[in-house]
């Protein structure tokens, strides 16, 4: 298998060129192009009860599309929103969390599973899965999608990093993390006033623009309808 992924910081595309018997796992919706000899079939997401985990509690989807390529051949996935894609190594030592509506794809030998959030606040405040978050498990590439660029930031652990809460995408198992409400009367501009503080030594994966922002700046262009005084 490999992976190709164009040379765009902000709408780019991910192609998978499959070997015979190669599959790989795609959110619903996200294939734009395929060869015919890849066959596209709608599974439930990873078992009855893991897809309900997945779907009421991580707010993924309880459907995945598998690709299955029965001779070598070429299918294309790209987000449904305005973004980039990030490829990340899933080893063992190496799983990431993973924020909501975040998976894109991955290989068969991949998985993500629901996991309950370690901190009461985390659960109540947070746009990270409610009392559930989403945390990867198996070997091999995964993909995932953000609002704008994705950057991707390392910590030494020498001191707390703070990042918005709607900036943030994954981040690595190693690292512990914690939100908070921005001090101030109104907080971060992004109408959310909440902090990831994080802990550690390890990578997190940001988006350069905040989607829940960019709704709030097109609704003030949105024309509604005038209400019936009679």
């Amino acid at each position: 298998m490999k992976i190709v992924q164009t040379s765009s910081t902000s709408a780019s595309l991910v192609e998978f060129q499959l070997e015979r018997g190669e599959s790989i796992r795609i959110e619903p919706g996200c294939v734009v192009y395929k060869d015919g000899c890849i066959n596209l079939e709608g599974k439930v997401n990873g078992g009855f009860f893991a897809a309900i985990g997945k779907a009421f509690l991580g707010g993924e989807s309880f459907f995945t599309s598998v690709a299955t390529a029965k001779s070598s051949g070429r299918v294309a996935v790209a987000p449904k929103g305005f973004g980039n894609i990030k490829v990340l190594n899933v080893s063992s030592g190496n799983q990431w969390y993973i924020n909501d509506g975040a998976f894109l794809a991955c290989n068969t030998s991949v998985d993500y599973t629901s996991t309950r959030q370690k901190r009461l606040l985390n659960s109540i405040l947070g746009g990270t899965g409610g009392f559930f978050i989403l945390k990867s498990k198996g070997e091999g590439e995964l993909l995932v999608n953000g609002f704008g660029d994705l950057i991707e930031i390392e910590l030494d652990g020498s001191q707390p990093f703070q990042i918005d809460n709607g900036h943030v995408v994954c981040w690595q198992e190693t690292l512990d993390y914690r939100l908070e409400i921005a001090s101030g009367l109104f907080g971060f501009k992004s109408g959310e006033g909440l902090l990831n503080t994080f802990k550690g030594k390890g990578k997190v994966i940001i988006q350069t623009r905040n989607i829940q922002s960019f709704v709030d700046i097109l609704v003030d262009y949105i024309p509604f309808p005038k209400q019936d005084k009679n």
